[in-house]
């Protein structure tokens, strides 16, 4: 019995494929379909490179989950072919699965200066790593990662020092755009190489990867000086103090709160631990200016003047822990939002968490502070049209600009959902590249590509893993609809005492409720289906052929239907069985 039930298992175990001879093969492993989790490979001959490294949030349906990281089975299936990690840029969705991606697989990781030394302080939270080969090189440099040659070249995004990396490979240059825009006066002076992708599309690319973020969006995405010039105005205005909250990576934005609070003779204190970390990171490297004595120790709020005072924070998103949230509960010990301050959010809602972002303002606005969000203000003294947001990532003519720029033969959307793909290839199209070499891919899908041009190939095996506490990959989607049926019906469990010999009731059958039901008012259903339990006890005794497992399973169908007849609920039933 026990060999069928092993046989079984490994029938189940993925199969994973090497590519044909004389082709190589493109596989995304996450970020198409989705915002986050962004990880593609390249696998020729025996080598394998990996591009990116990212995790996503959990949707509101993966109760208790923390991260979402991409399944990375065919990467250790081929662990001993994996020659290097190669990052675009510092973000979390393309950095933020690499402590648990580097326990599996010690491979060597690179990275421009900024970006390994976000990903040093994320790592140095993981003491039980190995270490880790942290390779680093400039933007505009040549790698060569195995027998794989990578040009990269300056990006534009809302995060330092971001690249691009064109792959040279034995049947023509594959280009990745990372995370971009075309912002033709960057608050830091580097604009993105267009020399360099140009130079590349007179020899002729083959295929480009390109941003897909943005790609519903019309027009040109507005240069993150905008945003200054919309603090400005603010800060030229108000009379108390002011409060920006934002993304702790976006250093643009975070050096633009800087200037605002040195031109107006303000002092700025950093909160939250993602953002004290990356201003110090930063600053330490010479990627963010912070000018002596313009910072201020938060216990010494108190003994400066509100007109003085300016506090840049996390908490953009609406997270229950951050510092902007527990303010506006009236929970962090140093901060009172009080009438005539002032709150920033300089910041989009990332998709799914609208309503944590729409519950905190609302509690900011009832303390009286006047709230900034959203491109909109509810002060009348500042203009009502002011962008105290913008985006690091490409619209429509960026994306358009790129495709001209580079003249891919082939094309492929990454890094969004599946309305972003659909329209990043419609723009493809309009751009002259031939509907049949334009591929929206799923996660796991296999491009193969050799001398004869590129197809698709199938797909491997390819899920999300979820990360929950300490596990990693041990919870699924059974365990979550669990999870999701507990928060919308409760618990129902029922003990019972038997004789181990014959199934005789002792005691019991007692309930218990868990966000199910109140007892004291269901009391009548609560009897009801006491009585029923009992009576199947009874019956499993009279048949004379006990059998825990299954006097289990009748309580928990006949429990179900009457829970479901009376109360049209389907409360998760745990029937516990003491055998004595």
């Amino acid at each position: 019995m026990k060999e069928k039930k092993l046989e079984k298992i490994e029938k189940l175990e993925p199969e994973f494929p090497s590519p044909p001879s004389g082709s190589m093969w493109l596989i995304p492993l996450g970020g198409i379909g989705e915002i986050g989790k962004n990880m593609s490979l390249l696998h020729y001959d025996d080598e394998i490179l990996v591009m990116d490294s990212g995790l996503m949030f959990p949707t509101e349906d993966m109760f208790g989950v923390d991260l979402v990281i991409p399944d990375i089975h065919y990467l250790t299936h081929n662990k001993e072919k994996v020659k290097g990690i190669v990052l675009t840029h510092g973000h979390e969705d393309h950095i933020g699965a690499l402590p648990y991606i580097l326990e599996k697989i010690n491979v060597p990781v690179y990275g421009t200066k900024l970006t390994l030394a976000i990903l040093r302080g994320k790592l140095r939270e993981f003491t039980h790593l190995p270490k880790i080969e942290l390779i680093e090189f400039e933007p505009e440099d040549t790698l060569f990662i195995g027998n794989f040659k990578v040009d990269t070249f300056r990006v534009v995004h809302s995060i330092t020092e971001g690249v691009g990396l064109a792959i040279h490979t034995p049947f023509g240059v594959i280009i990745h755009s990372g995370d971009f825009k075309f912002d033709d006066d960057p608050v830091d002076g580097k604009k993105i190489n267009k020399e360099k992708l140009t130079s590349i599309g007179k020899k002729g690319a083959l295929l480009l990867l390109s941003d897909s973020t943005y790609a519903d969006r019309f027009g040109h995405s507005s240069p993150e000086k905008e945003v200054g010039k919309a603090l400005e105005d603010i800060f030229a205005e108000c009379k108390g103090r002011i409060i920006v909250t934002t993304f702790a990576s976006s250093i643009p934005r975070i050096q633009q709160v800087i200037n605002c609070a040195e031109k107006y003779g303000r002092k700025i204190s950093f909160l939250g631990r993602s953002l004290v970390n990356n201003v110090a990171i930063t600053s330490q490297l010479g990627f963010l200016r912070l000018p002596e004595n313009l910072t201020f120790k938060i216990a010494d709020l108190s003994r400066l003047p509100d007109e003085e005072i300016v506090v840049l924070t996390t908490g953009s998103q609406g997270e229950p822990m951050s510092v902007l949230t527990l303010m506006a509960t009236c929970n962090y010990k140093w901060i009172q939002i009080k009438p005539n301050d002032t709150v920033i959010l300089s910041a989009t809602p990332v998709p799914g968490n609208e309503t944590v972002v729409n519950n905190t303002v609302n509690l900011l606005f009832k303390l009286g502070a006047d709230v900034i969000y959203n491109y909109s203000t509810a002060r009348k003294d500042i203009n009502d049209d002011m962008k105290i947001h913008v985006s690091g990532h490409a619209s429509q003519d960026e994306l358009k600009e790129l495709i001209n720029l580079v003249k891919p033969k082939y094309f492929i959307p990454i890094h969004g959902e599946q309305r972003h793909l659909v329209h990043h290839s419609r723009l493809a199209a309009d751009c002259g590249i031939k509907p049949g070499n334009i591929f929206i891919l799923e996660n796991g899908s296999i491009i193969e590509i050799n001398k004869d041009g590129i197809k698709t190939a199938g797909k491997i095996p390819c899920s999300e893993i979820l990360v929950d506490g300490l596990g990693v990959g041990d919870i699924g989607r059974v365990v979550l609809r669990d999870r999701q049926q507990l928060s919308n019906d409760g618990i129902c469990i029922v003990v019972g005492t038997v004789d181990r010999t014959n199934g005789e009731l002792l005691s019991g059958p007692e309930l218990i409720s868990r966000g199910f039901v109140y007892f004291e008012v269901s009391k009548d259903i609560i009897e009801e289906a006491k009585r029923l339990a009992k009576d199947i006890f009874a019956e499993s005794y009279e048949k004379q052929s006990f059998e825990v497992s299954a006097l289990k399973t009748t309580l928990r169908e006949k429990l179900t239907k009457l829970f479901q007849k009376k109360l049209k609920r389907r409360p998760i039933i745990v029937p516990i069985i003491l055998e004595v």
